[in-house]
């Protein structure tokens, strides 16, 4: 099972930035992910990256995940594969619906039917990465990703709506919660749902587990949590409660979900210390 690590949302710092995205290419992670919100002060995720593959040569780099729809698609569609080619195809394209209405408020796109609307935009976002018009008297959109179809691509949630989706449209699942039985029953749904669309292979299973280490780091860490989650105050009780916040936890989460086949977690620290890295490398081994 590989390991991955998150930017910090509450990052703001150019320098503090640098020094964190090169910590962790320098370590034993596989991937280095960041999430989205519109409507905060968290930086822009695909120009994030873009910046983290200037500075990095070997961490994959992934969205986790991106509001896909508060964005036109084919610009969309052409950003990602432009990210994919100059990182020499190391985008993961994790997509979710997003649960704050403002969100798309502040970009003008309807909240309304966002399933169907992922699953046109899914559909649209192929055929560009194929090479094919993106509508009637458009001719093909560059540049062609790196990876043979286009960026990897997952989606996050564990509704039976998204596993549905994910059969269909994507490459595997980004399952985000601390519940550590309801990742597996979302992969164990997702996997059978996978040979029912007889679709080749095995789905890629992701993990996302919220954390904050030291003394210091919880207290950070639970902060910067609730001010994230400010407006959906039932919702960040609860995450705050489930925060993983000693080795011992990390390592028995770590075991379970090796056990259920999880193909990679990614650890999601709320802390900004540069010592968290250290901590959890050293972990690792």
């Amino acid at each position: 099972m590989k390991i991955g690590l998150n930017i910090p949302p509450t990052i703001t710092s150019p320098d503090h930035f640098e020094e964190w995205v090169r910590r962790v290419d320098a370590g034993p992670f596989s991937t280095l992910s960041v999430l989205d919100r519109i409507v905060y002060s968290n930086f822009e995720p695909l120009v994030t990256l873009a910046a983290a593959a200037a500075l990095t040569t070997r961490v994959r780099l992934m969205t986790e995940v991106l509001i896909s729809l508060a964005r036109n698609t084919t610009i969309l569609a052409k950003e990602s594969a432009t990210l994919d080619l100059l990182s020499r195809g190391r985008l993961t394209l994790g997509i979710g619906l997003g649960g704050r209405e403002d969100d798309y408020l502040a970009t003008g796109m309807p909240y309304e039917h966002r399933g169907k609307r992922l699953e046109e935009q899914l559909e649209q976002m192929k055929r560009i990465w194929a090479g094919q018009p993106a509508c009637a008297n458009v001719g093909p959109i560059g540049p062609q990703p790196a990876q043979t179809h286009g960026p990897k691509l997952l989606l996050g949630g564990y509704t039976t709506g998204t596993i549905q989706r994910v059969a269909r449209f994507a490459d595997g699942i980004i399952a985000g919660t601390n519940e550590s039985k309801q990742i597996e029953q979302t992969f164990r749904a997702l996997e059978q749902r996978w040979q029912e669309a007889g679709r080749a292979g095995r789905p890629h299973l992701v993990a996302q587990i919220d954390i904050a280490l030291e003394k210091n780091g919880v207290e950070e860490g639970r902060k910067h949590l609730l001010d994230y989650y400010a407006t959906l105050p039932s919702f960040v009780a609860s995450k705050s409660a489930m925060l993983l916040t000693t080795t011992q936890q990390l390592l028995d989460t770590m075991h379970f979900l090796e056990q259920i086949g999880t193909d990679e977690l990614v650890f999601f620290t709320w802390s900004t210390a540069i010592e968290q890295i250290d901590r959890i490398a050293d972990l690792l081994g």
